[in-house]
């Protein structure tokens, strides 16, 4: 579906008009759509049909508790991988029997609080891992499902820093090391190991890569029943990837879904999918205000009210995003640098975007922006954090607000003795 689309030449959200929107909640502003993030959720859940697969969202992509809820009342589970998106998924309703909890490295007090909780599963790791779980879910007399991560060697991903899945990444277990844990974690009173996982990265395209990964899955699943072990559960991980450039293409989704039949009928086991981005990068923008604009030699750079800190996926991963006038235009179209004002010279959210020429006060908007745009915002610069808004056909509301000054300010505190060393 189209969410965000011009009429009478003004972008709107859904029914709502963005330039509505700046006027009550000012810039810059993250705007998400609900019926989108719920049609990218209906068609994953048709796809995957009545299969024995699981979702879980991965909260790590929006941990906006109205999107967790959003997809929660859908019938997703949810993948986190702290003990703060453990409690966003619990506050939005999530079943904590709908909990996954991934990462390298979970600390004693996120692992004692998930046992208590009862998630669903721990995806294990490190060896270290296993040691701690087995003490804590003891000291609690609580049992707790694991299953082991494993490292397959194999690279996939749109950028090395989101490529998970080779045998130098810090991600993982080897084979053997995964197969020796499995092994002791049977003999441990609490913990009941019951498969294996794997996640090789984000952005993928080519099913190939989630074949490699899921045959190595299954020879260690193989190799393990062979053993006389139960291996009930294969957490396949996330990883579909999205498109930012309109000529690009998605992975189709009838093909992933072969892929998951496939796995299931060769494996036996209940699977678990954990898609992030591809549920929710396309059912949010970033709207953003033009304070100036100048030309820097042969650059034409438009100076807009966001910045790098609201929006960091550029500057990090030299990541794409579209960018649209909010104010449609019959003008001409100039390459424009969409840049923040933030004192870095990487503060760029667009180079040489093809836009109509903008002037102070316009508004534009940063496309595909509801994936890894908030949740990795900061207030770098003494900025604050930007307002996250949630349309439903003609109403909105402000999911999460922009903070006062105070209140950004309001975690820090002086020392005691700053005092008493001015007046020695």
């Amino acid at each position: 579906m189209i969410a965000f689309d011009y009429r009478e030449g003004r972008l709107h959200a859904e029914d709502v008009c963005l330039v509505r929107l700046s006027d009550e909640v000012g810039t810059p502003f993250y705007c998400y759509s609900a019926s989108a993030l719920e049609h990218r959720a209906r068609l994953l859940l048709d796809a995957v049909g009545s299969s024995s697969t699981g979702i879980a969202y991965a909260v790590k992509a929006n941990s906006n508790l109205a999107v967790i809820e959003l997809l929660g009342r859908l019938g997703l589970g949810a993948d986190v991988v702290s003990e703060g998106e453990i409690r966003r998924a619990l506050a939005a309703g999530v079943p904590a029997d709908r909990i996954v909890f991934s990462g390298v490295g979970k600390t004693v007090d996120e692992l004692g609080f998930a046992i208590s909780a009862g998630i669903h599963q721990i995806n294990i790791e490190t060896a270290i891992e296993l040691d701690r779980i087995g003490e804590i879910a003891a000291a609690q007399s609580r049992e707790i499902h694991v299953v082991f991560r494993i490292n397959p060697d194999v690279a996939a991903g749109g950028h090395e820093k989101i490529s998970t899945g080779r045998k130098t990444d810090k991600f993982g277990l080897a084979v053997d090391e995964a197969q020796a844990l499995f092994r002791k974690a049977t003999a441990l009173d609490h913990v009941v190991p019951i498969g294996f996982a794997v996640h090789i990265g984000s952005q993928i395209k080519d099913v190939s890569a989630f074949a490699a990964a899921n045959d190595r899955l299954i020879t260690l699943t193989e190799a393990m029943r062979a053993e006389g072990h139960e291996v009930s559960r294969l957490d396949l991980g996330g990883g579909l990837g999205v498109a930012y450039h309109e000529d690009e293409q998605e992975l189709p989704l009838s093909e992933y879904a072969r892929l998951l039949d496939d796995v299931a009928r060769r494996s036996g086991a209940q699977l678990m999918i954990e898609p992030g981005r591809w549920l929710v990068a396309g059912a949010g923008v970033l709207v953003t205000r033009v304070n100036a604009i100048k030309q820097a030699g042969d650059r034409r750079f438009a100076i807009v009210d966001a910045a790098m800190n609201d929006l960091i996926r550029p500057t990090l991963y030299d990541a794409h995003h579209p960018v649209w006038p909010v104010n449609r235009s019959d003008d001409a179209l100039e390459p424009t640098t969409v840049a923040g004002p933030v004192c870095e010279s990487g503060d760029i959210l667009a180079v040489d975007a093809q836009l109509p020429l903008l002037q102070a006060g316009d508004l534009v908007t940063i496309g595909h922006a509801g994936a890894y745009g908030a949740v990795m915002s900061s207030g770098y610069n003494g900025r604050l954090l930007v307002p996250e808004l949630l349309v439903r056909g003609d109403a909105f509301t402000v999911v999460r607000r922009r903070p006062s000054y105070d209140e950004a300010m309001a975690l820090d505190s002086l020392p005691n003795w700053s005092s008493d060393a001015d007046a020695a």
